[in-house]
């Protein structure tokens, strides 16, 4: 039975010109996860993750404090199935 999930995230605050996207994808990477990051045009972070859901979860709380200068004032969460659909984890511009 897999139980890989698919996690939605979205992280606001200073997050943005502080390398939150290559720290998360280093993150995302030493946790086996796989899927996607990328800057929103409204100062925020996007991230799709499917992995374990402790992997998954490790995540999260590693979004919530962010690399060295950034500022994380809230991270929304969506969980779901797993879809597959990754095959490594990549910062989408």
């Amino acid at each position: 039975m897999n139980e890989d999930k698919h996690l939605h995230i979205i992280v606001s605050g200073i997050v943005q010109g502080v390398f939150f996207r290559a720290h998360t994808k280093n993150a995302a990477q030493n946790l086996g996860l796989v899927g996607w990051v990328r800057n929103l045009r409204d100062g925020r972070v996007e991230i799709a993750a499917e992995g374990p859901k402790s992997a998954l979860e490790q995540l999260i709380a590693w979004c919530h404090e962010g690399p060295p200068h950034a500022r994380v004032d809230n991270v929304d969460v969506t969980w779901d199935k797993a879809t597959g659909e990754f095959e490594t984890f990549e910062v989408k511009y």
